[in-house]
């Protein structure tokens, strides 16, 4: 648990110090000789950290077309955490700051994806990346990789690396023939004190293991990628040796100590804790990947007692971390005596005139390219429902997917088995206007830049995949009064980790406990057949093993698009013209108590 910050600090600088205590009153490091009477030499800097970025630069929503805005009335982007930026600087001098980033930085907007696919910047005299732009004028030290750095393929992050003026920092992502490191492992910062003797903050960058299960298809054979422990374990000590008086990791990990992976890999992917826990040397850990806020945590080192302060930003650049070091000059070195941190909400300020102004251009090229009409809706479809309804717009995804594995497994062995189809709710905003449909309307409603794939399961192992998903739900007792509000996300399952199955019929019975809440599962208007083969379209995020759903990543794959399942659905809106939820919305799925529909 953290401790309390005052309490903390007060203690970690009396010990930092050398004080002694007694009565309570900490008696002065001098009384006991050291300077000999003269004051320590003392010197703070602080580092400032953004994660989870997510192609954010303009407080704007491209899925909307309209600036962003939540429930929490958060505001977004790179433009708003310069201002902030800017801010601490003057107030702290600049030179007695760091910038850093714990990644996924590349993908997540429609501005990110257009300078990944649409006007790549991997083309010859291609344009220089909108994230790169930013993050060079306000000019970050470092950036830890993310795992969705490596969505669009080696060759688009090698460019934005090249375009970085600051290193992308990876000491666990490996080449896999080599075993050397693919990225630079850290960077070592020089900040000049008043006192003649600079002081050297190293800057470990750890990502995230997941890699080799989620972009399976762009880094095998390629890179591999160890746990966080083992590698901060290898290159912690070497930092110290080489002089590092502050060693602070920028880890794309969350702090839990979970994974959403099982045992397919033996690394865990939220280890941002575990890495404080057991590796010695760490003065802080900015953390990243969860999508959490964490403004300040204290983590116990086991083997030397000391405490290492954690502390995440929340997501697309709502947040900038603050880490402030105080330092003190002992025996011939700078030695930690105070650290903690704290996070500042970009919603404080408004956006910086020079990013804004310096991308003006690329955000108007996007704004045009995600209004482009690409059909028609003879009615409106919304995602407002669609996490406990079978709602027609997550009937669109599934009847897009089926189609296109259908065609693709035309004439082969398998053409003759029937294909289901899996979707998530990614987003409960998601809705397809009637009359005119556009990119951003499409791309609002998949927000990934997942593709597809076909596997082939049995009926048995589709109950297994359904009951697994159907944990989503909180028990909910026959009769118990039912709120939207808090019927879904049990054990903090996203939205995007429950997943709905069409080609079959299924009552989800949420007064039952998890494992048994699949009934009436029918194929055709008769009871599953457990040995049946079924071709299930499922999106390759699932199919490589995100979310542990069980049987997929281990099944059969019988064929695989390296097409975003996104560009698929808008040419098939483009093919088809217009788009009647009439033609293919049904209810396959609903909730029940002992046998009463919920709804």
């Amino acid at each position: 648990m953290p401790l309390n910050r005052r309490t903390f600090l007060g203690t970690s600088a009396a010990a930092g110090a050398g004080v002694a205590i007694a009565g309570g009153t900490a008696v002065p490091a001098e009384a006991h000789g050291r300077g000999h009477g003269r004051p320590p030499k003392r010197y703070s800097f602080t580092v400032m950290g953004t994660t989870d970025l997510h192609g954010n630069v303009f407080n704007w929503d491209y899925f909307t077309d309209k600036e962003f805005d939540d429930k929490a009335h958060n505001d977004v982007g790179l433009a708003k955490i310069s201002t902030l930026v800017d801010q601490v600087r003057r107030e702290k001098g600049r030179q007695n700051t760091l910038m850093i980033d714990a990644g996924d930085t590349i993908q997540g907007t429609q501005l990110s994806y257009y300078y990944a696919k649409v006007d790549p910047i991997t083309a010859k005299r291609g344009p220089v990346h909108p994230m790169a732009q930013a993050m060079n004028a306000i000019g970050y030290d470092a950036a830890a990789l993310g795992n969705h750095e490596f969505n669009y393929g080696i060759p688009v992050l090698r460019k934005f690396e090249e375009q970085c003026d600051f290193p992308l920092l990876g000491a666990n992502a490996l080449d896999a023939k080599t075993l050397r490191p693919a990225f630079a492992p850290y960077v070592i910062k020089k900040l000049r004190t008043p006192h003649g003797r600079d002081v050297k903050v190293a800057i470990l960058g750890l990502t995230n293991p997941g890699i080799a299960i989620w972009d399976k298809a762009n880094v095998g054979g390629k890179m591999v990628f160890p746990g966080l422990e083992e590698q901060a374990a290898k290159y912690v000590p070497r930092l110290r040796s080489m002089g590092a008086d502050v060693v602070i990791v920028s880890a794309h990990s969350g702090s839990s100590g979970t994974s959403s992976y099982g045992d397919q890999i033996p690394y865990v992917e939220n280890a941002a804790g575990l890495v404080a826990e057991q590796v010695p040397g760490i003065d802080a850990i900015l953390v990243g990947h969860a999508h959490s806020e964490i403004p300040e945590y204290f983590v116990e080192n086991k083997q030397t007692g000391k405490k290492v302060v954690l502390s995440e930003p929340l997501k697309w650049g709502q947040r900038l971390t603050l880490f402030d070091f105080d330092l003190v000059w002992e025996k011939g070195r700078w030695v930690v005596e105070k650290a903690g941190s704290q996070v500042l909400n970009s919603n404080t300020v408004a956006e910086d005139r020079k990013i804004t102004k310096l991308l003006a251009d690329e955000h108007e090229k996007v704004v045009a390219y995600v209004n482009q009409v690409i059909g028609t809706s003879a009615s409106e479809m919304t995602s407002a429902e669609a996490a406990w309804k079978d709602e027609p717009i997550i009937d669109l995804i599934n009847v897009i997917q089926a189609e296109t594995v259908k065609a693709a497994l035309a004439g082969g062995e398998y053409a003759a088995l029937p294909v289901l189809s899996q979707a998530a709710c990614f987003s409960r905003t998601a809705r397809i206007p009637a009359g005119d449909v556009t990119i951003k309307d499409a791309a609002g409603l998949y927000t990934f830049e997942n593709t597809l794939e076909a596997r082939l399961l049995t009926g048995a192992q589709v109950k297994d995949y359904l009951e697994f998903s159907a944990r989503y739900y909180v028990q909910t007792a026959a009769g118990a009064p039912v709120d939207t509000a808090k019927l879904t996300n049990a054990d903090n399952t996203p939205d995007y980790n429950y997943d709905v199955v069409s080609g079959v019929t299924y009552d989800i019975d949420i007064a039952k406990p998890n494992g048994s809440r699949i009934v009436n599962l029918s194929f055709e208007g008769k009871a599953i057949d457990p040995a049946a083969q079924f071709v299930l379209a499922v999106n390759n995020y699932r199919a490589s093993g995100g979310g542990n759903f069980p049987h997929v990543a281990g099944s059969k794959q019988l064929w695989a698009n390296s097409e975003e399942i996104r560009t698929t659905m808008i040419a098939w809106v483009q093919a088809k013209g217009s788009v009647d939820g009439a033609e293919f919305a049904s209810v396959d799925w609903r909730l029940t108590r002992d046998g009463s529909p919920v709804f």
